[in-house]
């Protein structure tokens, strides 16, 4: 069976990216190793569950012009979960995490979801379930 183990977020300014992912939304770092300019830098949730995430340096001019893109028409760059949006919501509007809106479920069979930026040039989306 394949299954993901590890998945890309780019990110601007990778200590940056770590502060926000580490020091707000609660990931622990699990891999920091140079490479070249920059670092493999990947946090994972605190359980130690999930995917491994990687703050991977968006160097390219493609990778920003991507990023840019997504961005300014307000597509998450990836998708989060958690058990209660609307408890995290208000955590991380406490930290002062920027949402675009408060949390929603969008349609009946849809589950609740709120999209925030990560200050790294991201949207990210944020399911419950």
């Amino acid at each position: 069976m394949i299954r993901c183990s590890l998945s890309s977020v780019m990110v601007l300014d990778q200590q940056k990216a770590e502060d926000f992912y580490v020091g707000r939304l609660g990931f622990v770092k699990k891999h920091d190793v140079p490479a070249g300019a920059a670092r493999w830098l990947t946090v994972q949730a605190a359980d130690d569950s999930g995917v491994e995430l990687l703050l991977e340096p968006a160097g390219m001019d493609f990778a920003r012009d991507y990023q840019t893109a997504l961005y300014e028409r307000g597509i998450p760059f990836t998708q989060l979960g958690c058990d209660d949006v609307k408890a995290e919501y208000e955590r991380l509007t406490g930290l002062g995490v920027v949402f675009r809106g408060e949390p929603r479920a969008p349609g009946s069979d849809m589950p609740m979801m709120a999209t925030f930026e990560d200050g790294c040039g991201n949207l990210i989306l944020l399911v419950e379930g």
